[in-house]
């Protein structure tokens, strides 16, 4: 196999091929349980294989690793050929999954079955594999390297060869895995490297089959960028696991191939006799001194800071790939297959400025130099280039850095995306009272004004257990991108099946400290679904503790007047014994006229914020609007929402005493600064809980909050009253309601008993602006 060389270069090829070979049985290493007492050599402790993949740090598969005690394993390791076996203690720090079913034997772990150990006592000589910075996904034909220990004889033996890649287990998604046949794999050699004999790289991390056939799986190292992402901003490199061992992946590699007095042959000199060519720009010892100097920087804010970055240049082309890019290292990879030829090394270059002065997680001494490395391997790399483009890098570079550290000095205030509050009823009084935490979350950006996550379920009319499902990443504008999507998931394992994806989407959109908003699109008949508490794995912090959780209605256009019990004009009980409010015959609402101009500072309750009580009181009766689209008057009460603050409505109950909910014309007629507050959801009354929802949804509402009595009929319900009242109003607009829901949810678990009368909330947050995908597309004929 020659890969595309020359046949001349035939024998110089298999020569590099040979010291490929070399380096990977460097690398490769044993794991045994830590027993005392026992030779190196001893069958009896051993466990399988992994290989240093940066200084200090193994990765091997999660069912290797995990067959120590404790946590603890002995790696045993060659520094070179003929020195014999060493051994240094090692503990495991992170498996992939998190946690395995118990049971979950050798071979039978599930995906992505990976761990990373770290030695507790320093090794300074041993070598370490060049890891591929694109996703193994790309790589999807042909013959890989592989090397592994097994026992032969009674003995242990390290074990290399070629293995058939005979497709992939999961297409293009996030968690894909290779095929690989035409060998047999003997027990011991899970958890060794798979390398691509082409670009000399370690593409994946081998796995046997568990039932001794011929053949595995590789599993992409790509999967690591998927490890826990810490919630907070990072104070430093070592805070996060996937940085602190990719960033001395690459500075190893670097400081290898620039050592002085080194006379071995390093994995770049390798790559580069065997013709690799990363980007169809970079040499190999162009790349890895690239990225050893991105390597000296602070990592990205957050993979969600990254995606913006390679969304902005202007020449990338294609989907980025799954699971998203982490760190620097991730994003040079994802430009592979996006550049042309006559444009890769700009796009490299422009991609190397960004880095250089993006905003940074912490700042280090060293920062600065590590900076000004960069531009100098910038400019020396643009040399090929013209004049032109050079002088725009010089240009670029003093512009960013300016742009940068301005907008660390002075913050913008993006809250209210150009629209303000008014000060008006309820305002600076109430703002005087308000506690630190409240203040600085008004401040704060809305997680409605970034990146979100959507969950759309649609259950399957004929099967009422099951529901398809998608995850996908919406924008602000309204653009979503899917992600993952299934068909016929049981409603009882939502929550196991879509762990993963949506560990992968809120990665997209998590920044330090700002965890994204999930939006969850549910069918009318399922608003009650119980997402805010889904825990995510098991023994995980419920989702609504997390983040901000909110529920939107996917079939709202379908919704008849049947369904939200609009015949029963009346909106009395069979017996007569309860009759609505009925809406004002003077369309103008109680009081003056001219108090109720929506565009002015009064919203139309009055001095004291809350108005007269009957409906109608901002001037929107239900007699105005009788003849206007309903969209527009659904569009009417989300703006004046977000302009103004809001103003809680009990529907259901009335200190205590049921009461049902107004039918949907009257639910209109009130006013455009109303929120709707369901108390008696979950308890017996006049309409079941689906048809007060949809009341809410057909009467033009976008912004709802109930709570799930969960039997509790008796339950005395005056605080959850009052703090509906208060929290709905607290906030300077309702673009804030999330994040308010999202505190409550979170005081509520850390045992704080003001907020005992919030147990159960939910909060519709629909936004007319921003339909779901497909919304308005034609259904085709089946």
């Amino acid at each position: 196999m020659t890969g595309g060389h020359a046949p001349g270069a035939s024998n110089a090829f298999d020569a590099a091929r040979r010291a490929l070979r070399g380096l990977v049985v460097a690398a490769t290493v044993r794991i045994h349980r830590p027993v005392v007492g026992y030779a190196l050599d001893e069958p009896g402790t051993f466990l399988g294989s992994g290989f240093f993949v940066a200084p200090n740090w193994v990765l091997t598969c999660a069912h290797v690793a995990c067959g120590g005690e404790g946590g603890r394993v002995a790696v045993v390791y060659e520094t070179a050929p003929g020195r014999g076996a060493s051994s240094a203690p090692g503990r495991v720090v992170a498996t992939l999954p998190e946690r395995a079913e118990r049971g979950a034997s050798a071979g039978n772990w599930p995906a992505p079955d990976l761990a990373l150990v770290q030695l507790t006592e320093p090794v300074d000589d041993h070598e370490c594999v060049y890891v591929s910075e694109r996703p193994a996904a790309y790589y999807g034909e042909g013959r890989v390297l592989y090397a592994g220990w097994t026992e032969n004889e009674g003995r242990l033996q390290v074990l290399d060869g070629t293995l058939t890649v005979q497709g992939t287990i999961g297409g293009w998604s996030s968690d894909v895995q290779m095929r690989l046949g035409d060998n047999d794999l003997p027990y011991g050699v899970s958890g060794g490297p798979v390398i691509d004999p082409v670009r000399g790289e370690v593409i994946g991390v081998l796995k046997a089959r568990s039932d001794h056939r011929p053949g595995g799986t590789s599993t992409g190292i790509e999967q690591l960028r998927t490890l826990r992402v810490p919630a907070e901003a990072v104070p430093a490199e070592h805070s996060d696991l996937y940085h602190a061992v990719f960033h001395a992946h690459d500075r190893y590699h670097r400081d290898r191939q620039r050592h002085p007095a080194s006379r071995r042959q390093t994995w770049t000199d390798v790559q580069g006799r065997l013709g690799a060519r990363p980007g169809r720009t970079l040499s190999p010892d162009e790349r890895i001194q690239l990225l050893g100097r991105l390597a000296e920087l602070p990592p990205p804010e957050s993979t969600r800071g990254l995606l913006d970055i390679l969304d902005s240049l202007p020449d990338l082309q294609g989907p980025v790939p799954l699971p998203a890019p982490r760190g620097w290292r991730d994003g040079l990879g994802a430009l592979y297959e996006s550049a042309s030829d006559d444009g890769a090394l700009e796009l490299v270059l422009d991609y190397a400025m960004r880095a250089m002065s993006a905003p940074r997680p912490f700042v280090v001494p060293s920062t600065p130099d590590a900076e000004k490395a960069l531009w100098v391997w910038v400019w020396q790399a643009a040399q090929r280039l013209s004049v032109r483009y050079r002088s725009g890098l010089a240009e670029q570079r003093i512009a960013r850095l300016r742009r940068r550290d301005g907008a660390e000095r002075d913050a913008p205030d993006t809250v209210s995306a150009g629209v303000h509050a008014s000060d008006g009823p309820g305002g600076r009084g109430r703002d005087r009272r308000r506690g630190r935490a409240a203040r600085a979350r008004d401040r704060a950006p809305g997680s409605v004004a970034r990146p979100s996550v959507l969950l759309e379920l649609v259950r399957r009319g004929w099967e009422p257990d099951r529901c398809d499902w998608s995850v996908c990443v919406s924008a602000p504008g309204g653009a979503a991108v899917r992600l993952h999507e299934a068909e016929r998931t049981p409603l009882a394992e939502l929550p196991g099946r879509l762990a993963g994806p949506l560990a992968e989407a809120f990665r997209h959109c998590d920044e330090p400290g700002r965890p994204a908003l999930l939006q969850v699109a549910l069918p009318q008949a399922l608003l009650g679904l119980e997402v805010d508490v889904w825990q995510l794995p098991p023994d995980e912090v419920p989702l609504g503790a997390l983040r901000p959780v909110v529920v939107r209605c996917a079939d709202r256009d379908r919704l008849s007047d049947e369904e939200s019990g609009a015949d029963d004009a009346a909106g009395g009980d069979a017996g007569g014994h309860w009759r609505a409010r009925q809406a004002p015959e003077n369309p103008e609402g109680p009081g003056d006229a001219g108090e109720n101009d929506v565009h002015g500072e009064n919203d139309g309750h009055g001095d004291d914020g809350y108005g007269d009580e009957g409906y109608g009181g901002d001037g929107y009766g239900g007699d105005e609007y009788g003849d206007e689209d309903v969209d527009a008057e659904r569009r009417a009460r989300w703006r004046w929402l977000h302009a103004h603050r809001a103003r809680a409505e009990v529907l259901d109950c009335d200190e205590g005493l049921r009461k049902p909910v107004p039918t949907v014309e009257q639910l209109r007629a009130l006013s455009h600064g109303t929120v709707p507050v369901l108390c008696r959801y979950g308890d017996l009354r006049y309409e079941d809980d689906a048809e007060a929802l949809a009341r809410i949804v057909l009467g033009g509402y976008g912004v709802a909050l109930w709570r799930r009595r969960r039997g509790r009929s008796d339950a005395v319900c005056g605080e959850f009253h009052r703090g509906t009242i208060d929290e709905i109003a607290e906030p300077p607009t309702a673009q804030h309601l999330p994040e308010a829901v999202h505190d409550l949810r979170v005081r509520l678990r850390e045992g704080r008993t003001e907020s005992f009368w919030a147990d159960g909330v939910a909060l519709l947050y629909d936004d007319p602006h921003q339909p779901l995908p497909g919304t308005g597309d034609l259904l085709e004929a089946p």
